[in-house]
């Protein structure tokens, strides 16, 4: 049996409420959505966030019902500590690398939409293998006084496991800067690959110039990583 049939709907169930439970032991509690103007005017207005990229803004991207979904994490006053959204992308007949480069990470009809001079280049040799369902993780903020307690961790696996749960993705990626990568915040995700320049990206009219690292999990590593969650930690013995 592989691991991918080994891990089963009650896995999944059990290895998000287990970080569900650890994030409500100090005072997040989640909730999860698909409408993106809803999430966009949530965003909009947190203080010390940057502005939500296209790819997550329903002004630029297709984010079609059951292929994308938000994850906003609220304090014991109900005020937002926490924001994420996720994204799966059928590239069975493409890969990473051309999916970004055309720029439909970003837009729906880049041609119409992109303003003058954008441009995306992806030197990671890896994303011109990365096909199928390809699930992005991204817009990832925590509010300051939540930071250095272990929650990108947390927020990440409840990610994975919903993702697992609604796709079972070939691969699930973020693009995260060098300073993730350089404090070690990127690993706290729990990604195990990486490459640089995954998404060298230039987007004049939004103000955009980034130079992010690709970094990455296979499907079947996603599956190991929940299904040893529950089995070390969770239900010893099980399965």
């Amino acid at each position: 049996m592989t691991t991918e049939n080994c891990v089963t709907t009650l896995d999944v169930s059990r290895y998000i409420h287990s970080f569900d439970e650890a994030a409500r032991k100090v005072g997040i509690r989640f909730k999860m959505g698909d409408n993106f103007e809803e999430y966009l005017d949530i965003t909009t207005n947190l203080v010390g966030k940057s502005p939500t990229f296209p790819m997550f803004r329903p002004d630029c991207s297709r984010l079609e019902l059951g292929r994308a979904f938000w994850i906003i994490g609220e304090d014991q006053a109900s005020e937002v500590a926490h924001v994420q959204a996720l994204r799966v992308d059928d590239l069975s007949t493409t890969n990473l690398a051309e999916h970004l480069e055309s720029l439909k990470a970003c837009y729906a009809d880049p041609k119409s939409q992109a303003g003058s001079g954008a441009s995306c280049v992806c030197r990671a040799s890896t994303a011109r293998k990365m096909t199928g369902a390809v699930v992005y993780q991204g817009d990832i903020w925590l509010r300051e006084d939540f930071r250095g307690q272990g929650l990108p961790r947390t927020f990440s696996s409840i990610a994975f496991g919903l993702a697992w749960a609604k796709w079972s993705p070939d691969f699930i990626y973020g693009l995260v800067p060098t300073w993730s990568i350089e404090k070690g915040v990127a690993d706290l995700y729990g990604y195990l690959h990486r490459e640089a320049h995954g998404s060298v990206l230039r987007l004049p009219d939004r103000g955009i110039e980034d130079d992010d690292w690709l970094v990455w999990l296979t499907r079947r590593e996603l599956s190991q990583l929940i299904k040893r969650t529950v089995v070390e930690t969770l239900a010893p013995g099980f399965c």
